[in-house]
């Protein structure tokens, strides 16, 4: 049986600030509302699922796609992190997979507290 280890979205205001209160500047004129809409549904539709097993990103906001790598085929995980997102602990995570997924990467930019997820994945892994 399959457990769910960590299920998060994508941050808004912590992975990008000045894009944030530059949306917040443009409120007044209408293009702001527009703006942080389609952000947060593009936020609150990107998935990403940690379980003992697998890692699993869903993402799409009128077509959905999956991907996801097994643990046991995790070859690297790398983190990518500039200085404002470490202060904020968001990142970028790549996984990449080795096997049946060989040249398989899920990519997942923005993501809240990547250390945590890449300690989970490594905990995990074969």
């Amino acid at each position: 049986m399959e457990t769910i280890l960590l299920k998060v979205h994508k941050a808004m205001f912590r992975a990008h600030p000045p894009y944030f209160i530059l949306c917040l500047i443009l409120v007044p004129f209408g293009i702001g509302i527009l703006l942080l809409l389609a952000w947060w549904l593009d936020v609150r539709t990107t998935t990403l699922t940690v379980t003992d097993m697998r890692t699993i990103l869903n993402y799409g906001i009128l077509s959905r796609r999956s991907s996801e790598i097994m643990h046991k085929h995790v070859v690297n995980i790398q983190l990518v992190q500039s200085l404002t997102q470490r202060l904020f602990d968001v990142g970028t995570l790549r996984i990449a997979g080795a096997g049946p997924t060989i040249g398989e990467e899920l990519v997942i930019v923005g993501i809240p507290h990547p250390n945590k997820i890449c300690s989970l994945i490594n905990e995990h892994r074969g």
